[in-house]
């Protein structure tokens, strides 16, 4: 089966900001596959280019090497098969609910009729019938998050891209929202599931979402240093998950992994603090 999104020897290099006119790798030797219905979450130390990884997938960067295939095609400019869920809010205030879930479907060109109708559709599949006309200072946190994947998965991508989504929210919020997402991205009778490429620095979450956990080493020049397969069964509920016997043994498989890469990162980053 073709890859949803494939990754071959990907690196990333920009200007470093020291005015010396060198580069600096962000990331290098990146191999990744990502298959139609699967759920792969990345997981790293602060600063190892998880999110680097993210928007080349959806074509906002362009790797210095490297290739970026999207279902066996070659990745030239923006991803049109990704949706991108940000860590920040997006939504415009200007906007209410309905409009801003409406936003992404007009640009498509659609008839108003039908953009209306599929916005609608989305808000209540999120559990927001009711709340369309709901400006987002209207809204708590949860609910604005509701709304911009309502806003996502209104333009029927068959890839989404997440990055640290529900950080911000409160843990019980966290929890409703990670159901949620993993509810409407499993493949149904009538629907097929959605590839997810998941960035978060929560490996709880990682393991309790996730079909395969990447792991990254520490930064600069990071790249993949693990790949685990969470072998936990479906469907799940993020918090009932957590208490299987199985979860702990992945956990620990993981962290071990994890864990020097996190200490690297952070004495790298305490010395750098020092000599400012």
């Amino acid at each position: 089966m073709t890859p949803a999104l494939q990754i071959r020897d990907m690196a990333c290099k920009f200007p470093s900001n020291d005015g010396s006119g060198e580069s600096y790798t962000a990331i290098e030797q990146v191999n990744l596959e990502l298959q139609a219905d699967e759920f792969v979450a990345i997981v790293g130390p602060t600063g190892c280019g998880k999110s680097t990884i993210l928007n080349v997938a959806a074509g906002l960067i362009r790797p210095s090497t490297g290739s970026v295939n999207v279902f066996g095609e070659n990745l030239d400019g923006l991803n049109i098969d990704a949706g991108y869920m940000f860590q920040s809010n997006t939504l415009m205030p200007w906007r209410s609910a309905l409009q801003n879930v409406c936003l992404g479907l007009e640009y498509q060109g659609r008839s108003k009729s039908e953009t209306l109708a599929i916005a609608k559709d989305w808000l209540k599949r999120v559990g927001l019938g009711g709340f369309e006309d709901r400006y987002p200072h209207q809204l708590s946190g949860g609910m604005q998050k509701r709304v911009s994947l309502a806003q996502t998965l209104a333009l029927e991508p068959k890839i989404i891209l997440m990055d640290e989504p529900f950080s911000a929210l409160d843990l019980q919020t966290r929890q409703l929202m990670e159901n949620e997402v993993l509810g409407l991205c499993q493949p149904t009778k009538n629907e097929s599931g959605k590839a997810v490429l998941f960035i978060t620095h929560d490996l709880d979450e990682a393991i309790a979402m996730s079909d395969r956990v990447i792991v990254m080493s520490a930064g600069p020049g990071s790249r993949p240093i693990g790949n685990f397969l969470i072998d936990l069964p479906k469907p799940r509920d993020v918090a009932e998950i957590k208490t299987h016997p199985k979860f702990y043994e992945i956990y620990n498989q993981i962290w071990q992994v994890l864990r020097d890469e996190v200490l690297q990162s952070y004495a790298k980053q305490k010395l750098m603090t020092d000599r400012a």
